[in-house]
């Protein structure tokens, strides 16, 4: 049977302002006279990985910082506002999830964050979407290289015991849909409001919500 596999946080729920205000909490918490507005951090998210976005904004600033140490403190705080926050599956995802789990699909969550960050997510959404949805659930610890390098996705589709002909995968950024084609698996790109601007050039198709038969004509071929 095919699987779905869902690429991010983000093909979930859409977190990429929550993330942004996330960072900019962290910079004032670590004395940084730092803040991403909207724009600036649009732009900064064809490349995956907080912290090396911190990185490489403090080289260009000749900044001495610790990248790692204010990406924590962004992480914790971004879980602090998924705790509060009036936050809502994106269209179409849990219909789909049930539909293919009803379907003898399996189902995946393959990202690089961090499972604090998933399983604060997934509190937020219970009971509308849970770990018990997930066969697999892919995170940064299971893989040493980020998007675009297709190592999550491998890597799912190991433990899953499945081949990359018959999953799809639903991907919110550039650098998560050129990891699934890579490794050789369907990608529908479903932008949120922070990527809705990138080039999806590598997805088969484009969607505004996510419907279960469009992934399977995608993932099965009778």
């Amino acid at each position: 049977m095919p699987a779905l596999l869902l690429g991010s946080i983000s093909t979930i729920a859409d977190t990429s302002e929550l993330q942004r205000q996330a960072f900019n909490a962290a910079f004032a918490e670590h004395d940084l006279n730092w803040t991403w507005d909207r724009e600036e951090y649009v732009g900064m998210l064809a490349n995956s990985g907080g912290a090396a976005r911190i990185s490489a904004y403090a080289a260009d600033r000749d900044q001495d910082v610790d990248a790692a140490a204010v990406h924590a403190t962004k992480s914790r705080r971004f879980q602090e506002n998924l705790a509060t926050a009036d936050i809502t599956p994106r269209p179409g995802v849990v219909d789909a999830v049930r539909a293919a789990r009803d379907n003898g699909w399996k189902v995946a969550l393959v990202t690089t964050t961090s499972r604090a960050n998933i399983e604060a997510l997934l509190e937020a959404l219970d009971p509308g979407l849970s770990t018990d949805d997930f066969d697999v659930i892919v995170d940064r610890d299971d893989v040493d290289q980020p998007k675009p390098d297709p190592a999550a996705y491998t890597h799912a589709l190991r433990r899953l015991g499945q081949d990359a002909a018959d999953c799809v995968a639903v991907e919110d950024n550039v650098e998560g849909a050129a990891a699934a084609s890579a490794a050789g698996v369907a990608c529908v790109a479903f932008p949120n409001q922070n990527t809705s601007g990138q080039d999806f050039s590598t997805a088969e198709r484009r969607v505004e919500s996510i419907d279960y038969d469009e992934l399977r004509a995608l993932a099965v071929r009778d």
